[in-house]
């Protein structure tokens, strides 16, 4: 029994429920925000895409063939994750402005 009550120490003391949990929320936002740039953003930006399939959107260099519009989706998909990121931590941490310590 004193291996659980270890067990539970170490739950407690490195707060894996948190983190757990935490994890979990950030595979559902990412999910989200993916679907969000795919299905709402990047229909909009398409017709201003030669060809209109932002997601084949491609630059060829010779024999180099770079996928460019699956990049732009993806790092569209970064840079909104980021800045949800950042808003939670102002909100949480409820500093104006987020400085280095």
């Amino acid at each position: 029994m004193k291996i659980i009550a270890e067990f539970k120490d170490f739950l407690k003391e490195y707060k894996v429920v948190g983190l757990a949990v935490a994890f979990i929320m950030g595979v559902a936002v990412t999910a989200l925000v993916k679907s969000l740039v795919s299905n709402i953003i990047m229909p909009i930006i398409t017709p201003f895409i030669p060809g209109g399939a932002w997601q084949e959107a491609t630059v060829a260099l010779g024999p180099i063939v770079m996928k460019l519009g699956a990049f732009a989706g993806e790092l569209l998909n970064f840079i909104i994750i980021a800045f949800v990121v950042f808003m939670i931590a102002k909100f949480v941490f409820k500093e104006e402005k987020v400085t280095k310590k």
